[in-house]
């Protein structure tokens, strides 16, 4: 599996045409405690940099943005239960949907782990 990150802050998880979608650590340790998280229906189709979920913390709401374009495959419903998962393992188990892509070049427009980390020590 590859990983990729945006720069909104978003990683995807690729395995075959499917990606596994989240926020980052970073992106969770800017928010603060989150405390609901708002996820897409499946059999949704995004355009990609469309707003897809949001995400509610005790600092502010912040959207998801999907990464590349696609159908929603499934998103994870146990954050409606848990959605301090997001804090707690945001780039593993807290991830927030999982889209089946339509243009995997888009792929080629975001960063690796190496260059996403140089991205935020920028910032």
């Amino acid at each position: 599996m590859t990983r990729y990150f945006s720069q909104e802050h978003e990683w995807i998880e690729i395995e075959g045409d499917l990606g596994t979608v989240g926020i980052t650590d970073y992106a969770q340790g800017q928010l603060g405690d989150i405390t609901f998280v708002d996820l897409p229906a499946e059999g949704a189709t995004f355009e990609k940099g469309d707003s897809v979920a949001v995400v509610d913390s005790v600092k502010a709401a912040s959207d998801v943005y999907t990464p590349v374009s696609g159908t929603i495959a499934e998103a994870n419903d146990v954050l409606a239960d848990q959605p301090e998962l997001v804090n707690t393992d945001a780039e593993v188990g807290g991830w927030l949907f999982r889209i089946t892509l339509s243009d995997a070049s888009e792929l080629e427009a975001l960063m690796d782990e190496a260059a996403y980390k140089d991205y935020v020590a920028s910032l």
